[in-house]
């Protein structure tokens, strides 16, 4: 077994047990590269083990009112703000993630399990009018949400608390049980949270954790006993999982390349200071961060010379200072492939407005203009500090150019007024059209989701649940039983 003295050990979590790996993976601070933990990979027997652990937990936890499901998910959100201060350091470490951030994406986190703890306690259906035909005379009809069974719950590195939360919450409140298999870069979130589930009492095996690559998520996505697949990622990813599930249920959040669009009306000053977070915050690591910004001619000189200082002023830095607001991102790969794109652009012949600079894993927020359609930064997901600025005249013209991407999971409009708005909404073609708001915006309670290749399905605890939930359909016959004469 190889092990390295002194760093924390992170392990498997199933049927209630912490259990050790013969291999491991080192992780690094991105800040600076030094080793922080070591990840203890499943072996796939294991992994095999911790599904059946959650089928067997599932026959009990399916059983459980709601009441009683929501009792846990409140003692869970109480203990994950008692642990707020592990849980930001475990972000800090293993991701990058700048303290404020982490700080508000405990609060989310907390929110959304609190949240999930409401929604298990009314989780209802509908009565069916069955008498609307002749052939259901005498049968009143109604239909109710199941639990589903065992889920399969995969996240990525840039949320790996709220996104957590997100799987776990609306499993636990539909009656569910979740096999997660968290990016090694979340797997110290995971490990917390697998030991607020175990204090809050969760029953053993409802909540269970398995570390590794392509192999294990192979192994527990295509295990039989897997009622349902909930993964958040890249859409190549997920084509791989389709291609190899079978005829399994599935919950899509995948990828983005999100615009935001400033008409000639809008309040571009409100606009600028919304989209300095949207567009480069969290190093621009997120699915619907800012990365494109089309603006009315009108206006565009005035709207770059207040963008420019405001994006410059921003500290980009260590992660544990609380001033900074663009901290490393996950990886140098990713640092030196977005630089790339950037300098590619460059070249081809796009003006670099501010930023452009980069420094091992740092990298600064970076705005560009004169860009072209076919140019990577343009038609690809950036998933870093970068937005290119569009110019635009008409109504049309900027509609066609935010559409013109297969993905489809937020925009952004600013505008004041309404038939702008309401036609921006009924014809971007996105999960989500955030009006007088960056696309980088969101509650936690609303359904969340993408079209195209963005994915499908909605989160959000209430639509979640819902998702995770079979709909079984109930008819009573009390109509006089027909008598032959």
């Amino acid at each position: 077994m190889n092990v390295t003295i002194g760093l924390p050990r992170l392990r498997s979590l199933i049927d209630g047990n912490w259990i050790d790996g013969k291999e491991t993976v080192v992780l690094h601070y991105p800040y600076d590269n030094r080793p922080v933990a070591e990840i203890a990979l499943t072996a796939l027997a294991d992994v095999a083990a911790a599904v059946e652990s959650s089928q067997r937990a599932f026959e009990n936890w399916r059983r459980q009112p709601g009441f009683e499901r929501a009792r846990v998910l409140s003692a869970m959100a109480q203990l994950m703000r008692r642990r707020k201060t592990d849980l930001v350091e475990a972000m800090r470490l293993h991701t990058g993630k700048p303290v404020r951030d982490g700080e508000i994406e405990v609060a989310r986190a907390v929110t959304t399990m609190e949240v999930s703890a409401e929604e298990a306690k009314r989780i209802g259906g509908e009565v069916v009018p069955m008498e609307t035909a002749s052939e259901g005379r005498g049968l009143t009809g109604f239909a109710i949400y199941q639990p589903l069974g065992v889920i399969a719950g995969i996240i990525p590195f840039n949320s790996p608390l709220n996104l957590l939360a997100h799987k776990l919450g609306p499993a636990i409140a539909a009656g569910d049980t979740l096999v997660l298999k968290p990016h090694p870069q979340g797997s110290g979130v995971a490990a917390i949270m697998g030991e607020i589930s175990l204090a809050a009492e969760l029953p053993p095996g409802v909540f269970n954790i398995v570390h590794g690559g392509a192999d294990v998520g192979r192994a527990l996505t295509t295990h039989p006993e897997v009622a349902l697949v909930n993964f958040t990622g890249s859409s190549g990813v997920a084509e791989a999982i389709l291609r190899e599930i079978g005829l399994k249920r599935t919950l899509m959040e995948l990828g983005g390349n999100a615009p935001t669009i400033i008409h000639g009306d809008a309040d571009w000053e409100r606009a600028v200071k919304m989209l300095i977070p949207g567009a480069f915050g969290l190093a621009g690591q997120s699915c619907v961060s800012t990365q494109r910004i089309y603006v009315h001619q009108s206006i565009i000189e005035e709207f770059i010379a207040s963008l420019l200082p405001s994006v410059q002023a921003m500290r980009v830095g260590d992660p544990n200072d609380p001033a900074t607001d663009i901290g490393p991102m996950n990886s140098l790969a990713a640092a030196e492939r977005v630089s790339s794109w950037v300098n590619e652009a460059i070249e081809a012949g796009a003006t670099l407005l501010c930023g452009g600079k980069r420094e091992q894993a740092l990298v600064w927020p970076t705005v560009l203009a004169n860009v072209r359609p076919e140019m990577k930064v343009v038609c690809e997901e950036v998933f870093g500090p970068v937005a290119s600025l569009v110019p635009y005249r008409e109504l049309d013209e900027v509609i066609r150019a935010a559409n013109a991407t297969p993905w489809g999971l937020k925009a952004g409009v600013f505008t004041e007024s309404l038939s702008v708005a309401m036609r921006m909404a009924r014809e971007l073609d996105f999960g989500s059209v955030n009006i007088n708001a960056p696309s980088r915006s969101r509650t936690d309670y609303e359904p969340s989701g993408g079209v195209k290749k963005s994915g499908w399905g909605r989160e959000g605890p209430a639509y979640a649940i819902r998702e995770l939930s079979s709909l079984k359909m109930i008819t009573i016959n009390s109509a006089s039983p027909v008598r032959s004469e």
